[in-house]
């Protein structure tokens, strides 16, 4: 009988071992989902949204087609397509108050999209008083308060609705910023929108529903946005954003842990930072147009490739335990790995953009071959990153080559022409 004792507790000894190495061997990590398609073409997904750790939803970018999974990633089922609305679309934003009444915003055509049945079926929003031209940013609030904003290329504007949708109210932000890209209230009156003015990266608040705002960041160089921004879950004192800057300038990681007063900035892994996600104060992740995963666990002092994703722009923490971000494809963050094989992706494909003759005399003139429908900012800037002025606001209607001519009253030297558009930034060097 001791025997079988000692036998019986060697086994149980055993088994228990075993439970304990799988456990710590099942680290969290971040992996791409295959189970969703992915962007071949080097296009993202430029939303990913999820109410809890199963229901979500997801946007290509360029390819405009709206995703939703009921299992967490799991499986994912097609809902609102371009190919089925007869024109050209880029998708920007997804946000849900309830599992029915969810919104999709896009930057090309004035559209704004709601749905009343989980995404079954989606129609036009055309009762904002003043037509937004382009929605950047989302935020549900509740289950009947949404906020929206735009747009990176401008005008700088806020929509609000307090009863699901039915009804909207539309807050011009000239006054604040020329551009908005990112939305995120706490409450239906304490908020938070961010983007850029006239003078650099900028970040508003307001304590009374977007009645009025005051301004608690400003980068002071002109030409950056605050792209992402993220309330940590359980300390909403603490915020982080994401600058998106122009070389030589790096991008930069910025966080307040008094709910806006100060701020402390540290280098981000690149310059076109955009996607920023945190667990807790010093563990977080960013990446951006020409990066995966950089993780920190130091609050930003020092970053770590991962290797892992390309292209993001944004991240979507759920818990400690699990987040989802989109880019090239859909990533979820936790100890499982859903993935079904081997996956390739690839980087950002630039726009084809010349200066032609270069070096310059007294005209400046830049050709840009679009690849599709696209909104168009034309910067330019000197040697060392500093921002001269904004040549050109443009709507691409139509795949094709255009171009552009502008006076060149500068002196001899190198600058830069920075081109920003739905899918990137880039710069061309120029001689005069």
């Amino acid at each position: 009988m001791k025997n079988n004792n000692i036998s019986i507790k060697i086994g149980l000894a055993f088994c228990l071992s075993i439970l304990f190495s799988f456990h710590v061997s099942a680290q969290l990590h971040w992996y791409p989902l295959t189970s969703v398609p992915a962007n071949t073409d080097a296009q993202r997904f430029d939303d990913v949204f999820f109410l809890d750790n199963n229901l979500g939803w997801a946007m290509g970018g360029g390819h405009a087609v709206v995703y939703k999974t009921i299992d967490g990633g799991v499986t994912w089922t097609p809902q609102l397509n371009e190919g089925n609305l007869g024109s050209n679309y880029y998708f920007r934003n997804v946000e849900f108050l309830t599992p029915q009444i969810g919104f999709v915003g896009t930057l090309i055509n004035n559209k704004f999209f709601k749905t009343i049945d989980g995404g079954t079926t989606w129609n036009l929003v055309t009762n904002i008083p003043t037509a937004p031209k382009a929605i950047c940013g989302l935020d549900a609030v509740g289950t009947s308060t949404v906020y929206g904003c735009g747009a990176y290329f401008g005008p700088a504007f806020i929509i609000k609705s307090t009863d699901s949708g039915a009804t909207w109210q539309y807050i011009n932000m000239s006054a604040y910023a020329t551009g908005l890209v990112e939305i995120m209230f706490l409450d239906e009156n304490v908020g938070y929108v961010s983007g850029k003015n006239n003078t650099g990266a900028v970040i508003l608040k307001t304590t009374d529903g977007g009645a009025t705002w005051t301004s608690i960041y400003n980068s002071g160089i002109a030409g950056e946005y605050v792209w992402k921004m993220q309330l940590l879950q359980n300390n909403t004192n603490i915020i982080f954003g994401a600058i998106e800057s122009v070389a030589p300038n790096p991008g930069k990681l910025i966080k307040s842990t008094d709910a806006g007063v100060t701020w402390v900035s540290k280098n981000a892994p690149e310059t076109d930072i955009q996607a920023v996600g945190f667990v807790s104060e010093n563990h977080g992740w960013m990446g951006g147009h020409n990066t995966g995963f950089y993780e920190t666990l130091d609050g930003g002092t020092t970053w770590t490739n991962l290797n892992v994703g390309s292209n993001l722009n944004r991240i979507f923490i759920l818990n400690d335990d699990l987040a989802y971000a989109c880019g090239t494809a859909i990533y979820k963050y936790n100890d499982e790995n859903l993935g079904t094989g081997d996956f390739e992706e690839s980087g950002r494909i630039p726009l084809i953009a010349k200066v032609q003759p270069n070096p310059i005399t007294d005209k400046l003139n830049v050709s840009i071959d679009f690849r599709d429908v696209d909104n168009l900012v034309i910067e330019l800037y000197d040697q060392l990153g500093k921002r001269i002025k904004e040549l050109k606001v443009d709507t691409i209607n139509a795949a094709g080559r255009k171009t552009y001519s502008f006076d060149f009253p500068y002196p001899s030297g190198v600058y830069f022409v920075n081109l920003h558009t739905n899918t990137g930034r880039q710069s061309v060097k120029v001689f005069k």
